[in-house]
């Protein structure tokens, strides 16, 4: 009796499990930031309190963060807030077309999200820090989203698939991997992707892929629930209509002054091109040019994606149009013809299509950031140049070059990189990212499919009600009404966002 009771409580007893763990590390390893904590008293009765709040020199009273400024609250919380929504409405609705899987594309999304960025937090703090605590700001909170939106990324290609369970399992492991990723390619190969199309988007979508396939069975593809509604495909709108507004956030957030402008403007841009191709071209690939809501609810944001890595580099009004058009074209080629092939042939099973929405446009992304890296220079950037290849800048600070730079703008000795040598480090990155997400989602994909995690089978595929209290007249008239309403979707005709995020 109590065994079996442990075995269908073993999703909250583990995720009690993590939350004491991160209450924990919380405790022991993080602390606020400078700006979060309250300014140091003023030395009052000879000095005991100053000394007795642990310091020798007290400091005027209104000393610290925030005194002197707006500090990072000011400066980034507008964007955070645009990030959160995104990743909180966007993804959840996004996946809501699935007939029968709204509650958990919204409330499974929630959780994943909830877990992902208090772990995202800890574990990037302790790669990216030198010792010490890792302390926590507003900017930890938005590169949290980021990892969270990688983390649900993999989520869509897995959605109905699997249980809430292995989400978590995969959750957990794949926010160490993402991070080990990130470090890889901004501390070590000093790459630039202010939008996260290799670190979040290729990383979140080529992972779950190759989660996917290790958890492939047969009777995915014998599924009678993997479809939608006529309510469900305009909920599932709603994510769309929220990430395409709120992505010149995602794609800006961590870029500062004329980059963050310029990121606005060119994500602004390419999303607007690539709204106009998508209801192009899936109308041109359908025997009746009528469109396809699979289509307008995904292809319609990979524009966002595809301009991510070079958002904030100067590739001209044109070129942000033009890679939002070529996105456009190219996921919905994708939805049309890829995924078919993907489950058919490969055994990839594709829930949402993260693949068309966020693989092939990261990939896209990521050339379009090789081509534009090749092309700057100083009578582009000015100055400004290497503040936005930071490795462009001359490794010697004694040399009349750096210093001749630094009379102009405040720059850190860098590896003194050619334009080519930027650019074949970005494509370099790439090639990290999907070796790591691939090769880890495989290990990943093993894990939970071979430690007994109560994944669903059969009619419980892309089901709620498993794991959910449905209401009476949903679970009646599942075989009736829905059957009768449902919008066959073929396997991996889907959505989702997303989201980086990867920043």
């Amino acid at each position: 009796m109590v065994s079996a009771w442990l075995m269908k409580a073993r999703l909250p007893l583990l995720l009690l499990i993590l939350e004491v763990l991160f209450i924990v590390l919380f405790a022991v390893t993080a602390d606020y930031e400078d700006s979060a904590r309250p300014p140091l008293p003023a030395r009052r009765h000879g000095g005991n309190q100053s000394e007795a709040m642990g310091g020798g020199h007290a400091q005027p009273e209104g000393h610290g963060a925030g005194a002197a400024g707006p500090g990072p609250i000011a400066t980034y919380y507008p964007m955070f807030q645009d990030v959160h929504v995104m990743i909180f409405i966007g993804f959840g609705f996004l996946m809501t077309f699935l007939r029968r899987y709204g509650f958990s594309s919204v409330g499974i999304n929630m959780l994943l999200a909830a877990v992902a960025i208090q772990w995202a937090m800890l574990v990037s703090g302790y790669i990216h820090g030198h010792g010490g605590k890792v302390h926590i700001g507003v900017t930890n909170m938005l590169t949290a989203d980021f990892a969270a939106a990688a983390v649900l990324i993999t989520f869509g290609a897995l959605l109905g698939k699997t249980s809430p369970l292995q989400l978590v399992v995969v959750c957990f492991l794949e926010i160490i991997l993402f991070s080990v990723n990130e470090w890889i390619g901004l501390s070590l190969l000093e790459v630039v992707d202010v939008g996260g199309s290799m670190f979040v988007h290729a990383f979140g979508a080529y992972f779950g892929l190759a989660v996917s396939r290790m958890l492939y069975r047969k009777d995915v593809e014998e599924a009678t629930k993997e479809g939608s509604v006529y309510h469900s495909d305009l909920f599932s709108m709603i994510g769309t209509i929220f990430l395409w507004l709120f992505w010149p956030s995602f794609n800006s957030a961590l870029a500062v002054e004329d980059a963050q402008h310029r990121a606005v403007i060119n994500t602004y841009l390419a999303l607007a091109a690539c709204c106009v191709v998508t209801f192009a071209v899936s109308a041109l690939t359908d025997p009746n040019c009528k469109f396809d809501m699979v289509h307008v609810q995904n292809a319609t944001l990979a524009g966002g994606v595809a301009v991510g890595t070079s958002a904030d580099m100067m590739i001209g009004l044109h070129g942000a149009l033009l890679i939002g058009s070529v996105a456009g074209a190219l996921s919905v080629l994708g939805f049309k013809y890829i995924t078919p092939f993907l489950a058919s042939r490969l055994k990839i099973h594709d829930t949402c299509g993260v693949n068309n929405l966020h693989g092939m446009p990261a990939i896209l992304a990521a050339i379009a950031g090789c081509i534009a890296s090749v092309l700057a220079d100083e009578d582009n950037y000015g100055y400004t140049l290497y503040r936005q290849f930071p490795a462009r800048s001359p490794a010697n600070e004694t040399s009349p070059e750096f210093l001749h730079i630094s009379q102009h703008m405040e720059i850190s000795a860098g590896k003194g990189r050619t334009a080519s040598e930027q650019a074949s480090f970005q494509i370099a990155a790439l090639a990290v990212t999907l070796i790591i997400a691939i090769s880890g989602g495989a290990v990943v994909g093993l894990i939970v499919r071979f430690i007994p995690m109560d994944q669903p089978r059969g009619e419980a595929l892309f089901e709620d009600s498993r794991h959910w209290h449905v209401p009476d007249d949903e679970e009646n008239t599942q075989n009736t009404t829905g059957d009768a309403l449902l919008t066959p979707r073929p396997a991996g005709k889907a959505d989702l966002e997303t989201g980086f995020n990867g920043h």
